[in-house]
Formats: structure tokens, C-alpha cells, sequence
């Protein structure tokens, strides 16, 4: 790898500096399966041989003086590198304005009004609300249950639905006050809304365990990780002038290990996984007991999420299932 490649490599995600490289062993793991998040793509075996699709992501291939993996965000791919992943996976991205559009009309149905938070421009840009936000009157409508709302983004990629660091097509590092995903903008309720700094830690580790995702390829899945833990540091800055210490990082990091996970939509296991030939219901007992045998390419082995609000482990259609009640 050359000098160029490796500044190309930390513009946007730096697997080197603060805070990422301070929790890195966090963000590559898998709860499911108790090791670390696959590479579900054969993108990096030309620089890497032993980093084939099946392989755990390791924190010497994407970090430190011995690194041999580049992992950036879709925008700082080359045309070719793009072009191949959408064959390949059908990876896509969706501009920043499209994802504001299609969360503005979120908040729209649980407001009951238009332009809550910003106000869309012809131009595809926007103009946040000025001011503090305000909620409807009814008792289920409050800003706790607003930051409590449980919000789930599918194939995530690097989840620009939840966090909106950079613009998805440009790369432009956004302003807190122009971030539009649907993280982005629990943060800024908690902001607003909480008057002190244990109320504002309580409130915004409520907001980060209301979010989920999923992805298949690990990169991906690595970046959207990373681009949770970014934000998290930029709104602590933002707040109190200063870093977050290990610790609050730590605590942050697991709960978005636990609510981003790996997984194969079509089968919702983990990705390579056999999925059962059959529909049957396991328990949790059952569950648990395929988890225990990571190494074994014949049994299912589906994924372990968890619920924050019960403390207790859950399937994945568990949490489908909460979210529709």
C-alpha cells in the first residue's frame, strides 16, 4: 500500500486515530457468534490472500503500521470498485436529500405536521427548523417516546438512514445541524430536551439502543459501526467541549454491536450460514444451543439481538414482532 492509499484510507473513517482505534476490537464483533464479523466479500483478497469471504475481519488487516485491508466508504471507491459491488451485491447508495425526503415523511405520520425538522429545498438541499422542537399534546407523543421509538434500517450499508456524518454521493462531512438520519435526529431531541449531563447520557444511550441494522458484507457493516460511534463523539463534543473518557466509548460501542448486526436478509441468518430447510419455530434454548457451534456449516444459525428496555436476548423475529405491537 502506498502513502497515497493510506491518507485516501482515513478522509472520511480513520481505523488509526481516535476514537475508533480505541474501541476497534469492539465494533468488529459478532454477538451472534462470539467472534468477529465476516468479510462477506471477496473485494480485498488481491491485497489481502487470507481475507476471503467466509474470513473474520481483523483488527491487524484494517489498522496499525501492518495493515494490508483499505476500508472506506462506498464514495471513496473507485467508479470500477462501485460498478463491481453493484454487481455483485447490488450495492447501492442513496443520496443524502432522498434520505431526508423519505424520513421527513417518518415524521411527518408520527407529528401529525410537515417540516418538523427541516424544510426541503427545490434544489435538493434543506433549512433546518430553527428553535426548539416541539411535540404533540397526547400522552403517547412526548419526546421520550420520540427518542424510545424503536427504528430498524434494512440492508443498511453504512446506515445512512440512522447517521448522516457525509453526504452518501459527495462525501461532504455534514454539520450536526444539516445531519437528517433518524439517530441524527433523536440526538437532537435529547439536546434540546435534557438539562443536565446525567439526564443527557441517560437520554442519549436510550437513543442509540432504539436503533437497528443490518448488513451483509462486513465492511459495510464495519463502516456503519464506526460512523454510529463518530457521531456519538461529535454530539458529546458538541455538548460539553471536550472527548468522551474509555469508558462512555466502551458503552456506546456495545450497544451498536448489538443493534448492527451481520446477517443474510433472504434467509435472516448469519451470512453462509444453511438456513433450515423447513419453517419451524425454535426457542430460545434451541437458539442458543446452534450458537454454540460456530464452526458448524450444517446447523442454522441464526442471529442474537437484544432488548434494551427487558434485558433479555431476542430473535430477530422477536424484534419484528415488538415493533409491530
Amino acid at each position: 500500500m502506498t502513502d497515497t492509499d493510506k491518507i485516501q484510507c482515513t478522509t472520511l473513517i480513520d481505523f488509526n486515530a481516535y476514537p475508533v482505534k480505541d474501541v476497534l476490537g469492539i465494533l468488529l464483533q459478532d454477538k451472534s457468534t462470539k467472534q468477529n464479523i465476516i468479510y462477506a466479500t471477496d473485494a480485498y483478497v488481491d491485497a489481502e490472500p487470507t481475507a476471503t469471504e467466509a474470513a473474520p475481519i481483523l483488527a491487524q488487516q484494517i489498522s496499525g503500521e501492518t495493515s494490508t485491508v483499505c476500508i472506506v466508504p462506498r464514495v471513496q471507491k473507485t467508479l470500477d470498485e462501485q460498478t463491481g459491488r453493484t454487481k455483485a451485491k447490488a450495492e447501492v447508495f442513496t443520496p443524502s436529500w432522498m434520505v431526508n425526503q423519505m424520513v421527513n415523511n417518518l415524521d411527518e405520520e408520527w407529528f401529525g405536521r410537515k417540516h418538523v425538522f427541516n424544510t426541503e429545498q427545490e434544489d435538493h438541499s434543506w433549512i433546518p427548523t430553527e428553535g426548539k422542537i416541539t411535540f404533540p399534546s397526547t400522552k403517547k407523543h412526548g419526546w421520550h417516546d420520540y427518542v424510545d421509538s424503536r427504528r430498524l434500517e434494512i440492508t443498511c450499508g453504512e446506515a445512512p438512514f440512522l447517521v448522516s456524518r457525509y453526504d452518501a454521493a459527495t462525501g461532504a462531512i455534514l454539520p450536526i445541524s444539516q445531519r437528517i438520519g433518524l439517530l441524527d435526529r433523536k440526538l437532537r431531541i435529547v439536546d434540546e430536551h435534557t438539562e443536565n449531563d446525567l439526564m443527557w447520557w441517560k437520554w442519549t444511550l436510550r437513543a442509540f439502543q432504539s436503533v437497528y441494522g443490518y448488513e451483509f458484507q462486513g465492511d459495510s457493516l464495519l463502516i456503519a459501526r464506526a460512523n454510529l460511534l463518530l457521531t456519538f463523539v461529535d454530539h458529546y463534543r458538541n455538548r460539553f467541549g471536550t472527548d468522551p473518557d474509555k469508558k462512555h466509548l466502551k458503552q456506546i460501542a456495545n450497544v451498536i454491536v448489538w443493534n448492527l448486526w451481520q446477517m443474510d436478509g433472504l434467509t435472516e441468518t448469519i451470512p453462509f450460514r444453511k438456513p433450515p430447510e423447513q419453517k419451524v419455530e425454535f426457542d430460545m434454548l434451541d437458539m442458543l444451543t446452534m450458537l454454540d457451534e460456530p464452526n458448524s456449516q450444517d446447523v442454522p444459525a441464526f442471529v442474537r439481538l437484544y432488548d434494551w428496555r427487558a434485558k433479555t436476548s431476542l430473535s430477530y423475529s422477536q424484534l419484528l414482532k415488538g415493533a409491530e405491537q
